[in-house]
């Protein structure tokens, strides 16, 4: 089974960079699966979401765009052509900086400002977005 990122490319496009989630920004989830697992299994559930958060996260750039797409069940995607990007801004916690990771904002000429929570590298993804958009 293919990842919807690949599923989504048009002819001629090509992935340039894809960023991941953190385990860092879910460690509040494993911790409370942690320390709830003795009380009849409860803490299963912390550890399911943060896993099913971790492998159903997808964010991409493209020589054309940047692709998003959150959720296992329920999806939803946020797919901007890069000549539409705005602004990309990164947000970034003491301990994120401390643990290499943060949000991005992605802000498109006539669409709201798009949040990614608690990807790996945040500053790498910017850079990268940067360099394509300029090669564009």
């Amino acid at each position: 089974m293919s990842s919807y990122v690949e599923s989504s490319l048009i002819k001629d496009e090509q992935v340039v960079y894809k960023a991941y989630i953190s385990s860092w920004s879910l460690s509040h989830l494993l911790v409370a699966g942690l320390v709830l697992l003795p009380f009849y299994g409860i803490g299963l559930l912390f550890w399911a979401s943060a896993a099913i958060k971790y492998f159903s996260t997808e964010l991409a750039i493209t020589n054309r765009r940047i692709i998003a797409k959150f959720g296992f069940i329920r999806r939803s995607t946020i797919e901007i052509n890069l000549q539409k990007v705005e602004s990309v801004q990164v947000d970034q916690s003491i301990l994120g900086r401390l643990l290499n990771f943060g949000s991005i904002v992605v802000s498109g000429a006539g669409s709201p400002q798009t949040p990614v929570l608690g990807i790996s590298n945040p500053l790498k993804f910017r850079q990268i977005f940067m360099e394509t958009q300029e090669n564009k």
